[in-house]
């Protein structure tokens, strides 16, 4: 059988399971991990990127795939005798806005392959169940269409608060066992129930160490964002359509991006009434809404007579602060520009990389930097956000200047020889808007 002719089986078979979950949303699918085949893993193998670090076992892709039929054809009978082990997640650190640091999990490739085709087959019944306002970690979604839908919902509804909530550790604090009930209400498959437990015992590695956390998903994996989806559609998305949403007095609507979420509202009552029960729903699921960083926003349209306060009036979703701000005709329109935070991360990230890697040549240095720049306006180059480009586009002119001058007899680089020698040789990317938001 062909590539080909084996995508399209594997295409048919997900059809058909997405179409019986679509026609039947109370049914539960008990008999699914058959699916995982040869083929499918193969079709895994493809999906997943090959620059990735190795994981605890320190095999490459490119190692991996120098024997592929083999390697796939003994990880399928480990599967199917249920012999498969989940090795540990090797452990790294990212640092976040606030100075603390954020657990990046680093799996195996093989376990990388497995967790792609559970989530395959898991999707395809499961994209049948979550709402289109489930914008994180989805084929054919992206932040950028939350937060325009974000702003025209603000619009369409007449929204004027905004319930801006924060999950306290999301994918640290997700309870194992609730979990796996809340996936048994709809795939009880012994299968790949077994699998998802496997990854969530499997442990941490780091140093050396290894540590068995009770809580937590595997984050780094591709199964994570599927299990953090499911667990947030059954404790909040579900839960705000079937029961807060009917007995609200005025219009609302909910925007989640992974552990995102925004709520808005049409009248203050009705957001005062959700940030009354927001924390006891999350609780009841062994998760915590930060008291200090969930707030209830004032979001009406301004006054014409005085401008709004900035620091009570706008919200921060997906990297972007929301504001109000006049137009170039004079109307009060949603704005949107970088969070302080993030432009605080860039440049940071931006000039301690010049200072570490300063004995790189001048061409690899100069790759390198204008990928920053490039990677840093892809994302925030939205429509009305062109200042804060700049402002990091500018950094990053300070910073490759300040630390080449290291390199000089006297220490410094003044500006004309920076922008004479260096800059005409070696252009760094201008800013530029890439998505119309």
């Amino acid at each position: 059988m062909g590539d080909t002719q084996r995508s399209q089986t594997i295409s048919t078979q997900l059809h058909q399971i997405a179409e019986q979950a679509s026609q039947y949303p109370d049914r539960i699918f008990s008999s699914l991990a058959h699916l995982i085949d040869v083929d499918l893993l193969k079709a895994a193998y493809q999906k997943t990127r090959r620059d990735g670090a190795p994981g605890v076992d320190g095999v490459t892709a490119a190692q991996y795939g120098q024997d592929l039929e083999s390697n796939l054809e003994e990880l399928h009978r480990r599967l199917k005798d249920k012999r498969y082990k989940a090795p540990p997640v090797k452990r790294g650190w990212i640092e976040k806005e606030d100075g603390s640091k954020r657990p990046l999990g680093i799996p195996t490739f093989e376990d990388k392959l497995v967790q792609r085709a559970v989530s395959t087959v898991m999707s395809a019944v499961y994209e049948q169940d979550f709402y289109e306002f489930s914008y994180g970690f989805r084929e054919g979604r992206s932040p950028h269409q939350a937060i325009k839908e974000l702003r025209e919902q603000c619009y369409r509804q007449n929204i004027r608060w905004i319930v801006d909530a924060d999950v306290s550790k999301f994918f640290d604090s997700l309870d194992h066992s609730v979990l796996r009930e809340i996936i048994k209400k709809r795939i009880n498959d012994g299968g790949l129930i077994r699998l998802i437990g496997k990854w969530l015992n499997a442990g941490v590695m780091e140093e050396g160490s290894l540590s068995r956390p009770e809580t937590g998903t595997p984050q780094g994996g591709v199964i994570s964002p599927l299990l953090a989806n499911i667990f947030l559609h059954h404790v909040l998305d579900e839960w705000y359509i079937k029961e807060i949403k009917p007995r609200l007095q005025g219009r609302s609507f909910l925007i989640r991006f992974a552990d995102d979420f925004i709520i808005g509202c049409e009248l203050e009552t009705d957001a005062r009434r959700i940030m009354a029960v927001l924390s006891k729903r999350f609780e009841r699921f062994a998760l915590t809404i930060h008291p200090a960083k969930t707030k209830l926003v004032d979001f009406r349209t301004p006054d014409n007579s005085k401008e709004p306060d900035r620091e009570k009036h706008t919200f921060d979703f997906l990297g972007f602060t929301h504001y109000w701000g006049k137009s170039r005709q004079g109307n009060w329109v949603i704005k949107r520009k970088t969070a302080a935070k993030r432009v605080r991360r860039s440049m940071k990230a931006i000039w301690q990389w010049c200072r570490e890697q300063n004995h790189y040549d001048l061409p690899e240095q100069h790759r390198i930097i204008s990928a920053k720049l490039r990677g840093h306006y892809q994302y925030f180059g939205i429509r009305g956000n062109y200042k804060m480009l700049e402002v990091v586009y500018e950094h990053a002119l300070k910073s490759w200047r300040r630390w080449l001058g290291r390199r000089t007899r006297n220490g410094y680089m003044t500006g004309d020889v920076f922008g004479e020698k260096i800059l005409k040789a070696f252009p760094l990317p201008t800013p530029r808007i890439v998505h119309s938001v």
